[in-house]
């Protein structure tokens, strides 16, 4: 059990990182990479927007996905990933 775990954690990580690169470039919509981006964030947003309407932006930075990075690589630690 922890073993899928481990891998859904790894797989969100993975996620937030895509999401946070693609956010670096300029996308066109209809662009391959405009699906990919609308793949990203559908996976990541159902958990942090919630975390945004409780964790304040830092100027141009977006605190909850470093939170929520954060919080899953603490918590793979704690399961022993």
């Amino acid at each position: 059990m922890s073993t899928i775990v481990c891998w859904l954690l790894l797989l969100a990580l993975i996620c937030l990182a895509g999401r946070a690169i693609m956010s670096w470039f300029p996308i066109r919509p209809g662009s391959p990479f405009a699906a990919v981006n609308r793949i990203l964030i559908d996976i990541t947003e159902p958990v942090m927007a919630p975390m945004r309407r409780i964790i304040p932006p830092a100027g141009p930075l977006d605190m909850s996905f470093f939170v929520l990075t954060f919080g899953i690589i603490i918590l793979r630690g704690v399961i022993g990933c």
